[in-house]
């Protein structure tokens, strides 16, 4: 069953393609790649049955159109949250990271993370519902190499926007089915990203706890 929040995004979605087509996915997959969480779960299936399937299109167009627009939406987003996160994500953390538990060793390992990982973080988060939304700009804030980033953002994104598209086209009118069958594996995603902040959380309280040896005068 659709939530209520997805079935007034699904109205508001269907105005906003039979209004100006394909600008308005490019213009829904920014906002969801800039930290705002509109599934695309629901956007591109949606375009494939009613900017593809209804206009006449084929299950090629699908997957051309849908990935080019979806990807081109989904790259401007992360750009956005990318810049974001190096020009003023970073400065705030190295400031006031301390008073929300992210302190100049975190953001080391951070660094590190990114500088061996940073290139399929790119990629295959693009395929993972949830951490497609924010993965951005953390990678702002390790300023990873920016062009191989938007290379393979680009490159995953169209392959999730094309799936999601031929989908929506092959279910036709049925769309929502898709979305349905999809739901399920968001809630394993948000399990282990809740589980990965109350790990870091537990390690900063135990940090915190430890006794350090007083300082002897001379």
């Amino acid at each position: 069953m659709m939530s209520g929040f997805e079935q007034q995004l699904i109205a508001f979605l269907s105005h906003l393609f039979n209004s100006i087509g394909w600008p308005g996915v490019v213009v829904i997959m920014a906002l969801e790649s800039a930290n705002i969480p509109v599934p695309s779960e629901v956007t591109m299936p949606l375009a494939g049955w009613m900017l593809v399937l209804e206009h006449g299109g084929s299950r090629l167009d699908a997957v051309l159109w849908g990935g080019f627009y979806g990807a081109l939406g989904c790259t401007i987003g992360s750009i956005a949250s990318y810049v974001l996160g190096a020009w003023g994500g970073r400065p705030f953390l190295e400031k006031y990271g301390r008073y929300i538990m992210v302190n100049p060793s975190d953001l080391k390992h951070t660094d590190h993370w990114f500088s061996k990982w940073g290139d399929w973080v790119a990629f295959l988060s693009r395929l993972l519902p949830i951490v497609r939304t924010f993965i951005s700009f953390p990678a702002g804030v390790s300023k990873v190499n920016f062009w191989r980033f938007t290379t393979l953002t680009f490159a995953g994104s169209f392959v999730w926007a094309g799936a999601l598209t031929l989908g929506g086209y092959t279910f036709g009118s049925r769309w929502e089915e898709l979305r349905a069958i999809m739901r399920p594996f968001d809630i394993p995603i948000a399990i282990i990203l809740v589980g990965g902040f109350l790990l870091y959380l537990w390690h900063h309280i135990r940090r915190g706890q430890r006794v350090v040896p007083p300082i002897e005068e001379a």
